[in-house]
């Protein structure tokens, strides 16, 4: 089963080298990284350029944003399974593809698999501040703009061949249109697992203050109304003291595994 993973960059001179060496490392052997660019003036090209005998795909060019360049990546992509990782993130061992695949195999219908996020500061990348579990999920928290966590979601491509790509009219909220898509109109069967798959440095566009938070509500709120489901903005808040419970329990139970 061959794996793509899809990263976007922009000047991420920084944090690049990280992700190619986390997706070069994992053991999963059939797989594939798609780099899309959005002609940064760093050196990031550079870097991906030094470094693409790790590398399937790389373009670098204008775009018209964040989920512009993933629907490059995923229709270049030539898996069964299809991940963004994205260019300040990582995977939290060598052998997540390898579990990934593994839980692929062993559901034949099931056309999305969700891991665990652990959010980490810059300038410690071993000790997780935050985590999110998927093992809380249920399809019904859609309407209270939940979901799991994004950057650990692994989707068959012929799924995302039947809803088409994300919606670039969001800029936040398109990986949450995505997922209500397939899993509220679609009825997709997806599967959770209760580990961690991916850790986040922090800082991302979707937890970036008040404005970003504003924003994302009124994009998931737009993105219900489009799908036919009914909420409303004050439903939709409902989502942050929620993450905020299920983030404190889940990092309390990681103490012994990962000390401080």
């Amino acid at each position: 089963m061959k794996i793509s993973i899809v990263t976007v960059c922009y000047n991420s001179e920084s944090t690049i080298m990280d992700t190619i060496n986390s997706f070069a490392s994992q053991s999963h052997v059939s797989k594939e990284h798609l780099v899309i660019d959005g002609e940064s003036t760093d050196a990031t090209s550079k870097i991906i350029h030094e470094n693409m005998s790790n590398i399937a795909y790389f373009i670098s060019e204008t775009d018209e944003g964040l989920y512009s360049a993933m629907n490059k990546g995923i229709q270049k992509a030539t898996g069964d399974i299809i991940g963004i990782l994205n260019s300040d993130d990582f995977f939290h061992n060598q052998d997540v593809l390898t579990e990934v695949a593994r839980t692929f195999e062993e559901s034949p219908k099931v056309d999305i698999v969700c891991g665990g996020v652990e959010l980490v500061h810059p300038s410690d990348l071993q000790s997780p501040l935050r985590a999110y579990s998927p093992s809380y999920f249920k399809p019904w928290m859609i309407r209270f703009g939940i979901m799991p966590p994004h950057p650990a979601v692994f989707i068959r491509k012929s799924a995302y061949n039947r809803v088409g790509g994300y919606k670039q009219k969001y800029s936040i909220a398109a990986d949450f249109d995505m997922l209500t898509r397939l899993i509220i109109l679609e009825n997709v069967d997806y599967t959770l697992i209760d580990s961690i798959l991916v850790r986040m440095r922090t800082g991302g566009l979707s937890n970036s203050g008040l404005r970003s938070l504003i924003l994302g509500t009124k994009e998931i709120c737009a993105s219900l109304r489009e799908n036919g489901i009914y909420s409303n903005f004050l439903m939709v808040l409902v989502r942050m003291p929620f993450k905020f419970i299920t983030q404190t329990v889940k990092i309390s139970s990681l103490f012994g595994k990962h000390p401080r």
